[in-house]
């Protein structure tokens, strides 16, 4: 009876055990994989690289006094549309004292010098009247005269500059009035009135009036990375975006390319222009921030494939593909790339259209998800 009872608790211990071991055989046994399939595509495929900058006119005048003095008027706004010509500003001018002084000084001497002169004339004319003397001596006499009242005249015109900035005389000459060099818009105008300014020259720039531009002329300046700067060249077609305004691209061409770097914040930037071509009159304004994409390869509408498909040879590297030829069966085909953006790329032979391709790392991709 004893020996029946210990028989039938080792075969129930014995079917516990055998039942566990197989329990954990099955629940680790993993179901079978079934891959997925894909298809090639027909895309325009664009290699690209990214700068970021600004918009600015292509040439933008800075219009400066050539004197010193006070803005008494200023007859411009920003956004204005004006011509060459045009009058921006009226200064006033602050005399200097140590300059006005001279000049003060030297038209006493001159107006001394003249009634001398005028002295010596009379007499001289009166004794040529008399034929005592010769007409030689009456001209020279009368040629000192006309000198002297010339540098009369001359001296208190100069007084009259240094005092006030013009004279009488010279009409559009005249240096207070500040009038515009070319056409274009009026970008800024940093003085106000009573403001003071600096004329232009050798020592100095001079403090700006008013900046004008011809906004019809538009240009990309931005900087490219040292890593980015050797992929591209002069002439290359680019795309601008710009961020205040929306929904739209325009065209460009890369005219301008830094022969020298400069270190920004660690790095090594150089400075790129490109010109806008197709502005559809659209007001761009100057400053405004942009993105050029620069196209350095497109292949338009080509059999292009995810890139995530594509496997490489571990001994010669070179890509190839699984092709479908039968319910979950692939072969192995080479295929030779193209362009590419980084998602797509470009085939150029070895697959088909309506080729289906197995989704090669989707058994990698059930591993990491049971992990």
């Amino acid at each position: 009876m004893k020996k029946g009872f210990t028989i039938t608790i080792l075969i129930t211990i014995a079917l516990v055990f055998f039942g566990a071991l197989y329990y954990l055989y099955a629940k680790n046994q993993a179901p079978p994989i079934v891959f997925e399939t894909d298809k090639t595509e027909v895309k325009t495929i664009i290699k690209n690289t990214i700068a970021t900058g600004n918009i600015v006119p292509d040439e933008e005048v800075l219009i400066k006094p050539n004197i010193s003095g006070i803005i008494e008027a200023v007859y411009i706004k920003a956004g204005q549309n004006i011509k060459a010509g045009d009058l921006i500003a009226k200064i006033r001018v602050v005399a200097n004292v140590s300059n006005l002084s001279t000049s003060q000084n030297q038209v006493q001497s001159d107006k001394i010098a003249l009634d001398n002169q005028e002295k010596v004339f009379l007499r001289q004319k009166t004794l040529y009247d008399k034929g005592v003397i010769s007409a030689n001596d009456y001209d020279a006499a009368q040629l000192a005269y006309k000198q002297a009242k010339q540098n009369y005249a001359a001296s208190k015109q100069g007084f009259d500059i240094v005092k006030t900035g013009t004279s009488s005389g010279l009409g559009n000459y005249a240096n207070t009035l500040i009038r515009s060099t070319v056409n274009g818009m009026v970008l800024d105008v940093p003085v106000k009135v009573g403001n003071q300014v600096i004329e232009s020259n050798n020592f100095n720039e001079g403090t700006t009036i008013a900046s004008v531009a011809d906004v019809g002329r538009m240009i990309f300046v931005g900087k490219i990375d040292e890593s980015e700067v050797g992929k591209i060249k002069e002439k290359l077609p680019i795309e601008i975006t710009i961020g205040a305004i929306e929904n739209k691209k325009f065209d460009a061409v890369l005219q301008y390319i830094a022969p020298k770097g400069k270190t920004e914040n660690g790095a090594i930037q150089f400075e790129i222009k490109a010109s806008l071509d197709n502005r559809e009159n659209t007001f761009i304004r100057a400053g405004l921030s942009a993105n050029a994409s620069i196209i350095l390869e497109k292949a338009e509408k080509v059999l292009a494939l995810k890139e995530s498909l594509i496997q490489f040879d571990k001994k010669t590297q070179k890509p190839y593909v699984e092709v479908e030829n039968g319910a979950q069966k692939f072969v192995r085909k080479d295929i030779i790339l193209g362009v590419s953006d980084g998602i797509y790329v470009e085939i150029k032979s070895g697959l088909k259209a309506s080729d289906k391709l197995k989704i090669w790392n989707q058994g990698l991709k059930i591993e990491e998800n049971k992990s």
